[in-house]
């Protein structure tokens, strides 16, 4: 299968393109689309053989959800027996945008969309080539990250044509995505609302719309949350990823000390460090691969580079990546659950 590319402008639909992505969509086909977050892989939810395809492609486990993407809050109801308390209240409040909210599930949804639960995640992207694409459709469209299981997301067209080359039939290249990390999940089906996945809508935000909004216990005891993308290791580079938590310029002599311990072992060490910092190490170590995430008073720019610097270290061939840890605040928190879900090793000093 040769991949067909569909490059347009990040702001403005190509409508002739996104005619023929929405044929391939209603045909059973798969595409690659963007939305604000990361780069989805799209297939007709209603479609299950076409559902089935993304899992064929992605080497995703079948018991691992997807969340449905659509284009106008009014079709909740075509995919959801009912809207729990705080649902409508979230709607309005976050629609469009990088919100997932986990609803009961309608029957006419099939069962491999949710992995056999009785549950369905949903949201409405912010993204106006994502929901053009979704209206010229005229299906929900059922959307994991479109990359290769296990591996970091794609916030750029080329980062899926790496991975998916051959695997899809098109992908809709509308450049880079603004917040850089999948979407906030919260699970309306609990007793209280429960955030499943940490991402671009933080916990306080929905505390002020809900008021009482908890965090899955599973999430701080780093178990396995039942949430789409969350079940199994994700999110890894090539390298192996080790992650340094600690006051600034402890961790800075930290990674100074690992870059000159695995530099003597002629291993290729790539530093992912923050704003702060990276002058200090281009000045102590002069390290051949170093990405700067950012200010760490500023963690949602170190989310939007986070997959693509990692993708860079492999592109590099980095065999082991420091990184330095980021506050656990606001988006600070989802940065942090990428990275320890990436990381093969975890150093608190």
């Amino acid at each position: 299968m040769k991949t067909k590319l569909l490059k347009m402008h990040s702001q403005v639909p190509d409508i002739q393109k996104l005619v023929q992505a929405a044929e391939i969509i209603k045909g059973g086909g798969l595409v690659a689309f963007p939305t604000e977050t990361v780069y989805g892989l799209g297939a007709n939810a209603m479609d299950r053989d076409a559902v089935a395809g993304i899992f064929r492609a992605k080497g995703r486990p079948a018991d691992n959800p997807l969340i449905v993407h659509i284009a106008k809050a009014v079709e909740v109801k075509y995919l959801s027996t009912y809207l729990p308390v705080g649902a409508g209240e979230l709607m309005k409040a976050f629609w469009p945008g990088p919100l997932t909210l986990v609803l009961p599930r309608h029957p006419r949804v099939p069962k491999i969309v949710s992995a056999g639960l009785d549950t369905v995640a949903i949201r409405m992207p912010q993204h106006p080539v994502a929901l053009a694409l979704i209206k010229a459709a005229r299906v929900p469209i059922a959307a994991p990250s479109a990359n290769r299981s296990g591996k970091p997301s794609p916030t750029t067209g080329t980062h899926v044509l790496k991975d998916l080359a051959g695997k899809i039939e098109a992908i809709v290249d509308a450049g880079p995505c603004d917040v850089g990390v999948e979407s906030t999940v919260v699970d309306l089906t609990a007793s209280v609302p429960t955030i499943l996945r940490p991402g671009g809508i933080t916990l306080e935000q929905l505390q002020a719309v809900l008021g009482k909004v908890e965090m899955d216990p599973a999430l701080a005891a780093g178990e396995m949350p039942r949430a789409p993308g969350m079940k199994y290791v994700h999110y890894a580079p090539e390298g192996e990823l080790i992650l340094v938590e600690g006051d600034l310029p402890g961790v800075f002599d930290k990674i100074c000390q690992l870059y000159r311990h695995y530099l003597s072992q002629g291993l290729r060490v790539g530093i992912l460090a923050s704003e702060e910092n990276s002058f200090r190490y281009r000045q102590e170590l002069q390290p051949e691969i170093i990405v700067s995430l950012g200010s760490h008073k500023r963690p949602e720019t170190a989310a939007n580079k986070l997959f693509s610097a990692l993708r860079s270290c492999d592109r590099r061939h980095a065999q082991i990546i420091l990184c330095e840890a980021f506050p656990r605040e606001g988006v600070g928190v989802a940065l942090m659950n990428r990275l320890e879900k990436a990381a093969k090793r975890r150093i608190s000093l």
